[in-house]
C-alpha cells in the first residue's frame, strides 16, 4: 500500500479519523492549496503548518477545481500524482481533495483547531477565517517563500 492510499481519504473516512484524533485532544491543523508542481516553497510551508498541531489535512483542489482557478493547460500534474507527491511528506497526515470553487464548505466539515495559509495574505483574507474564529480556531499565514511558485516555475520554463 502506498503511502497515498493511506493518507488521502474520502470526506467521510476523513472525519471519522478526525473525531478520533479530537478524542484524544490533539490538535488539527488544516492548510489547502493545488500543488501543482511541487516546490521548495511548498514543502517549507507544509513543514511549518504542522509544526502548529499533532496533524495536518491538506485539502486538495481537484483538477476541474484547479482548471477553473488557474486556466488552461493546468494542472500540470493529475489530482493522483499530486496526492502521491504530497503524501510522501512525513509531514502531511492526511489528504482529501474537493472541488467547489471555494475551500470554505470543505473547512466547515473539518472544523480545524488551526487554518493555515501561505503566501502574502492577512489572516482576514484566508477563505474561512471567520468560520475557524467563531469557534476558537487560529488562522495563521505562514511565511511566503518570494519567487516561488508553480506560476514562477512554469514562466521560467516558458509555459505561463
Amino acid at each position: 500500500m502506498t503511502a497515498a492510499n493511506r493518507k488521502w481519504l474520502t470526506l467521510d473516512a476523513l472525519l471519522r479519523r478526525l473525531d478520533d484524533h479530537r478524542k484524544r485532544g490533539e490538535r488539527i491543523v488544516f492548510t489547502n492549496g493545488c500543488f501543482d508542481i511541487l516546490h521548495v516553497g511548498h514543502v517549507r510551508y507544509l513543514r511549518a503548518a504542522r509544526r502548529l498541531g499533532e496533524l495536518l489535512v491538506v485539502g486538495l483542489n481537484s483538477d476541474e477545481s484547479v482548471r477553473r482557478l488557474k486556466g488552461r493547460g493546468r494542472p500540470v500534474n493529475t489530482l493522483a500524482d499530486r496526492a502521491e507527491i504530497l503524501a510522501a511528506l512525513p509531514f502531511v497526515t492526511y489528504l482529501v481533495d474537493f472541488d467547489t470553487d471555494s475551500v470554505e464548505p470543505l473547512i466547515r466539515k473539518v472544523r480545524p483547531d488551526v487554518l493555515a495559509k501561505g503566501g502574502d495574505y492577512k489572516p482576514s483574507q484566508v477563505v474561512g477565517h471567520r468560520f475557524v474564529r467563531s469557534y476558537g480556531g487560529q488562522v495563521v499565514v505562514l511565511e511566503h517563500a518570494k519567487d516561488r511558485s508553480t506560476t514562477h516555475t512554469l514562466k521560467r520554463l516558458g509555459r505561463g
